[in-house]
């Protein structure tokens, strides 16, 4: 989304935005798919750049298809990602310089290994039921905690 609201004017962008927000309303994987190239398509006269973009990025920003709509809300967004990058940030922004490069490592590590555990015991991103989505043939029991050393 960034990379497309980059290509076109400030005026533009809540247009462009909105527009390309509809492909991921959509109720199944042939309607996204058929939504994004309509998109692309209305772009193509206007905002060639976009559209052109939208070819190129259109199977991996449509690659959550493949998955059990139930994970389509979780997996379509990268803000988990941007919110563990910010955390990391902001804890080594609080040191400065570090002496040596296995600091860098055991910090980051340990914040890493603190958002897993909290991941693990209370925002279960998806459920043992979801899961199982996945792996129709095998059951899915939730995984065990791990212990502090």
């Amino acid at each position: 989304m960034r990379d497309a609201l980059g290509l076109v004017t400030k005026s533009a962008q809540q247009m462009v935005a909105a527009t390309i927000r509809t492909v991921f309303a959509q109720p199944d994987p042939a309607a996204a798919r058929e939504q994004w190239r309509r998109v692309a398509d209305t772009f193509r006269p206007r905002f060639a750049r976009v559209a052109e973009l939208m070819d190129e990025a259109e199977a991996d920003v449509l690659a959550y298809l493949t998955f059990p709509a139930a994970h389509w809300r979780q997996i379509w967004s990268n803000n988990p990602l941007e919110r563990l990058n910010k955390e990391v940030k902001r804890r080594t922004d609080v040191v400065g310089i570090f002496p040596n490069t296995a600091a860098v490592v055991r910090l980051v590590g340990c914040v890493l290994a603190e958002q897993h555990d909290e991941w693990q015991a209370a925002r279960r991103y998806f459920s043992a039921d979801s899961i199982a989505k996945l792996t129709p043939d095998k059951e899915v029991a939730p995984l065990p905690l791990l212990a502090a050393n």
